[in-house]
C-alpha cells in the first residue's frame, strides 16, 4: 500500500510490480467441473477462503505470464473421522494420538478457483489462456499491490480521478486498497444495491467524497427522498481540509436544498406531465389542453394556471363545462407552492464543477419527487446535448446524479420520471450525463434501467426476488461471486462490471463525514420521550392521567 503525505490510501502508480507474493499456499489437484476451473488442496491454517485471489506461473504464446485465479469453493479433504467426534466428552486430541495422526496438522482442504488470466497490456485487461494449470503446480497469493494495480479498469499513468472504496475483504485492513477509476463509472452508470441496514447509503456517501476531492472536482446533484445526505457539508471543516482541500485552496461547495425551496417551475413541464397532475380529464379536455399547451409554450417561458385556463377558454371560444372541468383540476394540481411560473432559465445554480448539489423530498409525496425529477432532468439533458453539439454553453461539464431510492424514480411499472431516466441510460453517455441508482430493492427497479448501470456496488441481499434480478440485469458479476450476496455483513460488497477488470470482495472505507442514515435507537427514544412527558410542568395534560374525561368516540 501507497500514501499520500496525509496518509491516506494513494492510487498505484505503475503495474509494473510483482505478481506472486513468493510463498505457496497450495497445490494443483486437477481440474475442475468447467474449463476454467482447477482444484487445488492447501492445509487449512493456510487461511484461505472464497474470493481470495491465487496466481501461479506459467507459459503463454512463449511468454512466461503470471495466471491469475479467484478461490471459489472450499470443502475439508481430510480431517478427524467424524464417527470418532461423535462423543463431545472425548478429547479430539486423544481421538487423533490413539490414530496415530498429528495434532499439529489434522486438516487439509480442497479449494476450487477460477481462472481469471493473465493481464495483457495491450488490451488492458485479462486474457484467459484457457491453459489448465498442470497437477503439482504450485499455487502463491497474489500480491497485494499487484492486486491493487490490475484489478480495476483504471490507466494510472493519465492522471484521472479515482474512488477510494476500500479495500480487499480477504485481505489484511487496507493491504489492498482499490480505487476505481471515475471516468468509468460517471459516463457508463452505477448502480448500488443492497438490503436495508447492509450500507448503500453509507457507500454512496463515500463515492460522493471521493468524487468531490480536488483531483476530481465533480459536479453532482442528489436526489434524496430521506435527507439522508445533510451532513456533507463537514467536507468544508478544517479538520477534513487534508482530504478535501486542493494546493490551489479548492474545497467543495455542498448546497442543501431543503423541501421548501424546491420549485417546479409550470414552463418545464410537458403535456404528458400537465395529464399526469390532472384527475381523470376526457377525451374533450385533454384536446383542448392539448391545443392551449402547445400555443402557451410556443409564446411565454411564464405561465400561471390561469394563463392555461385562459388559453383553454380561447381554444374553446366560450367558457364552457370543459373548460371550467379544467380550471378545477389545474387549480387543484398546480395552485401550489411546489408550481412556479417561471422557467428555469439557470442551471449552474444546481450543477457545477466542485459542488454537490443535494435535493431534500423528504416532505414532497412520491409522486412530486418524480415529477421534479422529469422536469429537472429533461432540463438538464437537454442543455449537455447542446453544449456537445455545441450550440449552448450553459452546462458546458459532465454532469452525475444520484438516485436515492432509485426504485421510485425506475420503477418496473410507471413513472413521471421513468422515460428521461431510460433515455440518460442509454444516450447519456454521449453527452457526459451519468447516472447512479441507489436501492434496496433491485426486483422493483425498471429492468432497461437496471442493465444499463455499467458499474455495480452489490452488498448483502436476501431477497430472492432482488438476487434474481441481479442475476438477471448484472451481466458482469459471475454466478459465484453473486452466491456471496446473502453471506456478506455490513459494509462488504461486490464490486464489477465497467470499473473493474474482474469482480472483486471488499470491505468499504470509513467515511470522513459522520454519516446522516443511521436507524433510530427505539428504545431510547421512547425512555426519553417517556421522561419528558413524566416530568412536564404543572398546567400540561399529563398524557398518562387517566383520572380525566377520555374521549371514547369510535374513530
Amino acid at each position: 500500500m501507497t500514501s499520500d503525505e496525509h496518509g491516506l490510501p494513494s492510487p498505484p502508480a505503475t503495474r509494473d510490480v510483482p505478481a506472486l507474493t513468493g510463498t505457496p499456499v497450495g497445490t494443483v489437484a486437477c481440474p475442475g467441473d468447467d474449463p476454467s476451473e482447477f482444484e487445488f488442496i492447501a492445509p487449512g491454517d493456510k487461511g484461505l477462503r472464497t474470493g481470495e485471489f491465487v496466481a501461479y506461473n506459467a507459459t503463454v504464446a512463449g511468454e512466461q505470464e503470471a495466471i491469475l485465479a479467484r478461490v471459489t469453493n472450499t470443502t475439508q479433504e481430510r480431517g478427524l473421522p467424524g464417527e470418532f467426534l461423535a462423543n463431545p466428552d472425548v478429547d479430539p486430541d486423544e481421538v487423533a494420538g490413539a490414530l496415530g495422526v498429528p495434532t499439529e496438522d489434522t486438516e487439509l482442504s480442497r479449494f476450487t478457483a477460477r481462472t481469471i488470466g493473465y493481464f495483457d497490456e495491450q488490451i488492458s485487461t485479462f486474457t484467459n489462456p484457457r491453459i489448465q494449470p498442470q497437477p503439482g503446480t504450485r499455487l502463491q497469493l497474489a500480491a497485494d499491490a499487484y492486486l491493487e494495480a490490475v484489478l480495476p479498469s483504471a490507466d494510472w499513468d493519465s492522471g484521472s480521478g479515482t474512488a477510494h472504496l476500500g479495500w480487499l475483504l480477504n485481505r489484511p485492513h487496507g493491504a489492498a486498497n482499490i480505487h476505481i477509476p471515475i471516468d468509468k463509472f460517471a459516463a457508463t452508470h452505477l448502480a448500488i444495491l443492497a438490503s436495508t441496514g447492509s450500507g448503500k447509503s453509507y457507500t454512496a456517501s463515500v463515492l460522493i467524497e471521493e468524487m468531490m476531492r480536488p483531483a476530481s472536482r465533480a459536479a453532482m446533484l442528489v436526489f434524496d427522498p430521506h435527507a439522508e445526505y445533510d451532513t456533507l457539508p463537514e467536507m468544508r471543516r478544517d479538520e477534513h481540509s487534508h482530504v478535501f482541500e486542493g494546493d490551489d485552496g479548492y474545497r467543495p461547495e455542498v448546497e442543501i436544498i431543503t423541501p421548501d425551496e424546491i420549485t417546479i417551475p409550470i414552463p418545464d413541464l410537458t403535456y404528458s406531465d400537465l395529464l399526469a397532475l390532472l384527475d381523470g380529464p376526457s377525451d374533450r379536455m385533454r384536446y383542448v389542453l392539448n391545443e392551449a399547451w402547445r400555443d402557451l409554450t410556443g409564446e411565454s417561458n411564464h405561465i400561471t394556471p390561469q394563463d392555461i385556463i385562459n388559453k383553454c377558454e380561447d381554444v374553446e371560444g366560450e367558457r364552457s363545462g370543459t373548460v371550467d372541468a379544467l380550471a378545477w383540476r389545474l387549480n387543484k394540481s398546480l395552485n401550489r407552492d411546489l408550481f412556479v411560473p417561471a422557467a428555469r432559465d439557470e442551471l449552474t445554480d444546481l450543477v457545477a464543477p466542485g459542488q454537490v448539489t443535494v435535493l431534500k423530498l423528504n416532505r414532497l409525496s412520491q409522486s412530486d419527487q418524480q415529477m421534479l425529477a422529469a422536469a429537472l432532468l429533461r432540463k438538464l439533458y437537454e442543455a449537455r446535448e447542446a453544449a456537445t453539439r455545441g450550440e449552448d454553453d450553459a452546462i458546458d461539464h459532465p454532469v452525475f446524479s444520484l438516485f436515492e431510492e432509485g426504485h421510485r424514480f425506475a420503477p418496473d411499472g410507471d413513472a413521471r420520471s421513468l422515460g428521461i431516466l431510460r433515455r440518460i441510460l442509454s444516450e447519456g453517455r454521449k453527452f457526459g450525463f451519468g447516472v447512479g441508482i441507489i436501492s434496496q430493492r433491485p426486483s422493483k427497479i425498471d429492468p432497461d434501467v437496471l442493465s444499463q448501470c455499467g458499474t455495480q456496488i452489490i452488498m448483502q441481499i436476501q431477497n430472492p426476488n432482488d438476487q434474481q434480478a441481479i442475476r438477471t440485469s448484472v451481466e458482469s458479476a459471475g454466478e459465484d461471486v453473486l452466491d456471496e450476496l446473502p453471506g456478506l455483513t455490513p459494509g462488504q460488497a461486490v464490486v464489477a462490471g465497467d470499473a473493474m477488470n474482474t469482480p472483486v470482495l471488499l470491505n468499504v472505507r470509513e467515511r470522513h463525514t459522520e454519516h446522516g442514515a443511521d436507524s433510530p435507537e427505539a428504545t431510547k427514544e421512547w425512555k426519553t420521550a417517556h421522561d419528558r412527558l413524566e416530568n412536564e410542568p404543572a398546567g400540561v395534560t399529563d398524557a398518562y392521567d387517566d383520572d380525566g374525561d377520555v374521549d371514547e368516540t369510535p374513530l
